[in-house]
């Protein structure tokens, strides 16, 4: 038990430390929009501007144009879109954007803690990196401080951001084996996804 808060205590250390290195203007973020950027101009516009292709960036999709165009949190929540997915955005005549996801990257796997920063925000600690999540993801998963959260990123690049995969409750008898044989403590099953069990 004491062993644990120590634990729990050095990676909320750790979440600061890098939160903080964040507020300072830390470089990552900058070098990832600039990345994203360079990446979205090589995809196409229609004449008119009815049908783009852009990169995701977290929370919104990058154009060719440099422009941002915002993704529906909830779109973005359920098709666990990760910085770097190409999007085609089909704009109708009525006004409505409409997304599809056109080529998802490599993805990447992590167990993390959930943590509120100073400013309220939530934000992942998982392997020593606050990532940040979006509110919808976490609003429909329930989650609370503490909580213990599946999250989904690019595999082999930095990144600021997370999809979150699922979330398991603090205090609801999982540990780290549970999840890898299925079950939890009370012979319960866990359910990855919504079709998916472990």
């Amino acid at each position: 038990m004491v062993a644990q808060m120590i634990d729990a205590a050095e990676k909320n250390i750790q979440a600061a430390k890098q939160i903080l290195k964040e507020m300072m203007g830390g470089p990552a973020t900058k070098q990832n929009l600039t990345a994203l950027s360079e990446k979205a101009q090589t995809f196409t516009m229609s004449e008119g501007g009815k049908v783009i292709e852009g990169v995701f960036d977290g929370q919104n999709m990058i154009g060719p144009d440099k422009k941002q165009y915002p993704v529906p949190a909830n779109y973005a929540s359920k098709s666990k879109l990760v910085e770097g997915d190409v999007l085609k955005l089909t704009i109708a005549d009525d006004g409505s954007f409409i997304y599809k996801q056109i080529g998802p990257i490599e993805r990447k796997k992590m167990l993390g803690f959930l943590l509120v920063d100073e400013k309220g925000d939530f934000k992942v600690l998982a392997e020593g990196k606050p990532y940040k999540v979006l509110l919808a993801s976490l609003t429909y998963f329930k989650a609370e401080a503490g909580d213990e959260v599946t999250i989904v990123v690019p595999q082999g690049q930095e990144t600021d951001w997370a999809a979150v995969e699922n979330v398991i409750k603090k205090g609801a008898g999982v540990s780290h084996t549970d999840v890898e044989m299925g079950e939890t403590s009370s012979g319960a099953k866990v359910i990855l996804d919504e079709d998916e069990e472990l």
